[in-house]
């Protein structure tokens, strides 16, 4: 049973449709071969009648006298009204009835009989007629062998024959079309074998039929893009994660050899001072770097009712050192459900890098989107927006997905000195798609540059329509 699961598709279906073509003959050869012998069996049995027909007319007009047959297999007995037999045809000469049914008077009577008195055994079709002879009813017996299950020996042959013949032909014509259907797919394996041995970028050909295959080649080749994109990805966010980690590393390792070479002009707490920073550093990096992993693994959101407006007080309160104001627009009762740690998460990362970029001012808003701004489908309650607003130097139009990319370096004012570890926009964004919402670059209406998070409203969150 192991072996035949091993076996080829092509193998497995022409062997169906073998097996299937070979039953199917069989039952059509078996119901022609009955069909036939049932006409043949009527025909004869006709034949017999009218054999026994003409010698139970001569019966009634010509008197007794010895049957004329023309076949040779075919007898007929005449019986007067005692249950004698008075005449017969020179096989059953002598011998009594050939079967022991009588017909109605004026009508006919069939059956078969094995045996009996018939020479050879065997069983033959017998037709009993009655036939009126001075006032009484006399018995007209003919009968004739019954006709074989295969007719004659040829036309089973025939039948046979072409039985055979059409279950061959099914069975090549299915593996034809199983061969010519799984060809595609055949040239897509050898393809698929060639890009992941040599050149990625390849695609797997379409056939040229728009069927399940070329929805199957079509499926492959995107399947394909994304992964060849996963890996430029990947290879590009470990080269810059590597390049990241290896400036506060290197920090260390000079501040380290600095010290064993000149032991006498440093201690521990200044060497501790001088990596600590960089140490800090690497941290960070590691902690985003984790919470990338974590964000990927799409595990699920244990949510519950956030208020945004409570939030983003929650979260400036915590900033009371910093040199930058903050003012704010924020509506009441905006109510997502959400994680908690996520959100805080997210709205950290934009208040940081609002808060590195401002020239003086940050805004905060917070409000319900209007009806016409709103996706009815992914958000049915409603869209929750929420605006961090700096008024720093902006950046351009053309470069504001740059922002969202891990490690994005921008050559623009905005991104010198930046600090951070390049990777909080990227983790923000991440977590607003994880809670089903978006968070872009927008036009801001002054200098600066404008993040707008969108998040679906709770259900039965209320607040007045902006």
């Amino acid at each position: 049973m192991r072996a035949r699961h091993d076996w080829p598709i092509t193998r497995r279906i022409t062997m169906f449709a073998g097996v299937m073509a070979a039953l199917l003959s069989a039952m059509l050869a078996a119901a022609v071969m009955l069909a036939i012998h049932r006409y043949a069996t009527e025909d004869r049995t006709s034949e017999i009648a009218a054999d026994g027909g003409r010698v139970a007319h001569e019966l009634e007009h010509d008197g007794v006298r010895p049957p004329q047959i023309e076949h040779a297999d075919r007898n007929v007995q005449v019986v007067n009204p005692a249950g004698v037999v008075v005449a017969s045809t020179p096989q059953l000469r002598g011998r009594p009835p050939m079967a022991g049914f009588t017909p109605i008077p004026r009508a006919m009577s069939t059956g078969v009989v094995c045996g009996g008195v018939f020479p050879g055994g065997g069983c033959h079709i017998v037709v009993a007629q009655s036939a009126y002879r001075q006032g009484q009813d006399w018995i007209v017996y003919s009968s004739g062998p019954t006709v074989p299950p295969y007719v004659t020996p040829w036309l089973a042959a025939t039948v046979l024959g072409a039985a055979i013949l059409m279950a061959v032909a099914i069975t090549i014509l299915g593996h034809r079309i199983v061969t010519t259907a799984l060809r595609p797919v055949t040239a897509i394996r050898a393809e698929l074998d060639t890009i992941s041995d040599t050149c990625p970028e390849r695609r797997v050909p379409l056939p040229p039929g728009r069927d399940e295959v070329y929805d199957l080649a079509g499926s492959v080749n995107r399947t394909l893009a994304r992964l060849h994109a996963a890996l430029g990805q990947q290879r590009h966010f470990t080269s810059d994660a590597s390049h990241e980690l290896r400036t506060p590393i290197a920090a260390i390792r000079t501040e380290v050899e600095d010290a064993l070479y000149a032991p006498d002009d440093t201690t521990v707490t200044k060497l501790g001072n001088a990596v600590l920073g960089s140490l800090d550093r690497i941290e960070a990096i590691v902690g985003d770097l984790l919470t990338i992993a974590r964000l990927e693994a799409h595990h699920p959101l244990t949510c519950e009712p956030i208020d945004l407006a409570a939030l983003v007080t929650a979260q400036c309160r915590g900033r009371a050192g910093t040199r930058k104001s903050f003012s704010y627009e924020l509506q009441p009762g905006i109510v997502v459900d959400g994680e908690e740690a996520g959100l805080s998460r997210l709205l950290t990362s934009l208040l940081d890098n609002a808060e590195r970029h401002a020239a003086s001012t940050v805004t905060l808003v917070v409000r319900r989107e209007s009806p016409a701004e709103q996706d009815s489908v992914r958000s049915p309650n409603g869209v929750a927006r929420l605006e961090v607003i700096d008024d720093g130097p902006g950046i351009e139009a053309d470069k504001r997905e740059l922002v969202f990319q891990r490690f994005a370096r921008l050559d623009t004012a905005r991104d010198r000195d930046a600090g951070g570890t390049g990777l909080g926009l990227a983790i923000a964004r991440q977590i607003a798609q994880a809670h089903g919402g978006s968070l872009r670059l927008e036009d801001s209406h002054g200098r600066g540059a404008r993040f707008v998070l969108r998040l679906p409203l709770a259900a039965g969150a209320k607040a007045a329509v902006c």
